[in-house]
């Protein structure tokens, strides 16, 4: 059984927010879980990752679709909140 999967678009959203929005919904789910997040910038397209695996989740797959879009999926990991 594959983990549980939720997404997120913030493709309409800009820096420090993007981020933001990511944290906020990574910590609704629980561990191990997947969360699918579609963003557009170079600065998101930095940071979200980044930021991301400092916090202690890890970054599956990043994919760019010809429209511009990244694709990042980041499994729930644990974190000493």
């Amino acid at each position: 059984m594959s983990p549980p999967r939720a997404t997120l678009d913030i493709t309409g959203e800009v820096c420090p927010m993007t981020y933001v929005r990511v944290k906020l919904k990574l910590e609704t789910l629980e561990v191990g879980a997947e969360l699918v997040v579609r963003l557009k910038g170079a600065e998101p397209e930095r940071n979200v990752p980044t930021s991301a695996e400092a916090e202690g989740h890890t970054v599956l797959a990043r994919s760019v679709g010809a429209d511009g879009v990244t694709t990042l999926v980041l499994k729930v990991g644990a974190t000493d909140d």
